[in-house]
Parts: structure tokens; C-alpha cells; sequence
């Protein structure tokens, strides 16, 4: 915020400039504009007790406007590195797409040093919550979790192919789930999201930006990504809603494997149904159960192309009555624990030229 007449390292002409952005910034949006000094006071000038989380772009608050409506407000950090064209890419992005399964957009804020987006409130907050707690996994039974599955890939499906623009979202991921009153899965932050054209297939960066155990290989390794790089993820999320177990850090007595990899193993020693989470289990529907570890596995495989995409998992998850599906092949990072430094899962890194090597330690966080 500003303080006084000078900032250090900005000139009267950079602040001018700078202005002159956010009002342009402001034009091109097509969605409601909030001031800050009405979202500051929603959320209690942004205090620690009003605070959701944090993100890699920053933390998210809870708010209540003057009308008594519940909202959560994502602050952009100032080292998020994410300028206003980027910012206006996000609002626009979101604002274009209208889903029961992904967060609805309010609003935003824009001013000469804050970035806010303004989102309906979920009150249960983020499915990572719940599934990798010791008390609160119990209150996700079975059947809650199979509803949670099959939203993530309705959501994600819409994402892909239904909506007005293809979106690959990036950063899927449990924590980037939330949860309404009655538990609907609404795939959220797409922060890091791009947009396809019709003839796209895939892209590729030099920067890759993304969560420790959720990133696909071909993305971590060499910063392609396309639908089949969300698929990966979706594929991670599944094994872990089925599991209570995250991917990253997973560790078992008898081998080295992570989750991905203990999980094939089983599928394969015929003893899939021991996935499951130990407090569900009188509740789980073992036919969906056993539909659900197929499709994860499947989404995880090593190699991009053999991967269904979202309408075909969509369709298994839904159905009852399909005669026979393809056997899952080796997943990636199949013997590959995934690692991290610092205790943080998120990592921004500049790719060195391409390795075919899929024996990889992440960098730490810069």
C-alpha cells in the first residue's frame, strides 16, 4: 500500500503509468468491480482470523458485504510475479465459464497495488481438509466421496470441451477443491490456467509452475501440458479420495513405490480393494470402488496418449454395465517417491533443455 509521497524505486512517472494500466485493466473487465476499501472492511482489513489459506499467488480471506453475503476474497501477493495482463487473463478466463462444479466468480478489484478476485464463500472449505485429517475424513463416507469424484470430472470435463473457451486448468490439485453446504466438489483458483484454440492439441513452456505429486511427467520434465496433463491430475486426486493417503510423501514398509505405484501393484496382485481408506470401507460400494481405482490408474499412465480423456472417464464413472475396460499401464513416477524441500508443495522453475530421464528431484521453491 502507499504510504506517504515516496516508494522507493518508483518514480512520480512509473505511479502515472501504473494508474494508467489499472484503468485500462478496469474497461476491459466485463464483471462486477469492487473497491478495496469495501473488501477490506469485509474482511476485517484482511485480519489472520478472517484468513482461509494461502496459495502460490497468494492468501485467501473470508468476507461478509454490507448485504450479510458470504464471500472469499483471494489477495494476489506482490511477489506473486502476476501483472495486470495476467491478472485480467484470470477474471476473464473465469468469468466466461458457468458450471455447478466450479466456483462462481463475484467480482474483482483492481487497484494501483492490489489485486483482489471476489468469489461466492464454500464453507467447508477445500476437500484436502477433509481426506488427509484423521477426524474429518470420517465424516466423507463412501458415497460422498464417489459424488466428489464424479463432480471433479463433470467440472473438468466442462473445462475441456463443454464451455465457451478449452481451459487447461494446471494445478488440480485436493486443495483447490472446495466444498459447499452440501458437500458439491467446485474446482477452484485458475490461476495458472490457459486457454486452447479449437485446433490446439498441446503447448509448451519454459517455466513450469505447479504442485509437488500432482504434475504430469511429460509437463514436470519437459513444461508440455495439455487436457491429458489435467487428466494426470484428476487421476492423482481420485487415488488419493479413495486412499485418505496423499500422493506426495507416501511411503509403505514393504516397498519404495508412491501411491501410484502401490496402487498398480496391487491392481495387478488382484488386491485393489485394499486402497481403500480403512474409514469408509463399510460404507464403500465395492463395484464403484473398483470403477473408481480403474479410472485413477488409467488417468496416470506414464504416456500422455494413452490416458482417456475427461468424457470417456465421465462415461466409466457413470456407468454400471461396461463389459471390460483397458488394463492400467505402468503410471508415472511408477518408482519415483515424490519429494519436496522446505515443506512446500509449490514450485515455480526454469527449465533446464529436456531430460528423458524420469528419475527426477524437484528443484526447491525460488
Amino acid at each position: 500500500m502507499i504510504q506517504g509521497s515516496g516508494i522507493q524505486g518508483s518514480t512520480q512517472q512509473d505511479l502515472e503509468e501504473q494508474e494508467d494500466n489499472n484503468e485500462r485493466g478496469k474497461g476491459d473487465l466485463e464483471v462486477p468491480l469492487f473497491d478495496f476499501q469495501t473488501i477490506s472492511i469485509a474482511t476485517n482489513n484482511f485480519s489472520l482470523q478472517n484468513k482461509l489459506g494461502q496459495g502460490g499467488f497468494g492468501a485467501v480471506y473470508k468476507g461478509i458485504l454490507e448485504n450479510g453475503q458470504e464471500i472469499a476474497v483471494k489477495r494476489l501477493s506482490k511477489k506473486s510475479g502476476q501483472g495486470i495482463d495476467e491478472f485480467k487473463n484470470e477474471v476473464l478466463c473465469i468469468s466466461k465459464l458457468q458450471h455447478r462444479n466450479l466456483v462462481k466468480l463475484l467480482g474483482c478489484c483492481i487497484e494501483p497495488h492490489e489485486r483482489l478476485v471476489i468469489y461466492e464463500f464454500m464453507p467447508n472449505k477445500s476437500l484436502d481438509s477433509f481426506i488427509f485429517d484423521e477426524k474429518q475424513r470420517i465424516l466423507l463416507d463412501w458415497p460422498k466421496r464417489f459424488q466428489i469424484i464424479n463432480g471433479i470430472a463433470r467440472g473438468l470435463l466442462y473445462l475441456h470441451q463443454d464451455s465457451r473457451l478449452r481451459i487447461i486448468h494446471r494445478d488440480l490439485k485436493a486443495s483447490n477443491i472446495l466444498l459447499n453446504y452440501e458437500m458439491t466438489p467446485k474446482i477452484s483458483d485458475f490461476g495458472l490456467a490457459r486457454s486452447f484454440g479449437e485446433d490446439e492439441i498441446e503447448a509448451n513452456t519454459t517455466r513450469v509452475v505447479g504442485t509437488y505429486g500432482y504434475m504430469s511427467p511429460e509437463y514436470a520434465i519437459d513444461g508440455l501440458f495439455s487436457i491429458k496433463s489435467d487428466v494426470f491430475s484428476f487421476g492423482v486426486l481420485v487415488l488419493e479420495i479413495i486412499t485418505g493417503k496423499r500422493n506426495r510423501g507416501f511411503s509403505h514398509p514393504d516397498h519404495k513405490f508412491n501411491l501410484l505405484g502401490h496402487a498398480w501393484k496391487l491392481l495387478n496382485e488382484g488386491r485393489s480393494l485394499e486402497l481403500i481408506d480403512e474409514k469408509v470401507r463399510s460404507s464403500s460400494e465395492i463395484s464403484q470402488v473398483l470403477r473408481s481405482i480403474q479410472v485413477g490408474l488409467l488417468c496416470v499412465q506414464q504416456c500422455p496418449k494413452d490416458r482417456p480423456d475427461m468424457a470417456t472417464a465421465v462415461l466409466i464413472l457413470s456407468s454400471d454395465n461396461i463389459p471390460s475396460l483397458p488394463q492400467p499401464k505402468e503410471p508415472g513416477y511408477f518408482a519415483t517417491r515424490i519429494v519436496h524441500h522446505n515443506g512446500d508443495p509449490s514450485f515455480s522453475t526454469n527449465l533446464s533443455p529436456p531430460s528423458n530421464s524420469l528419475s527426477i528431484t524437484f528443484p526447491g521453491p525460488r
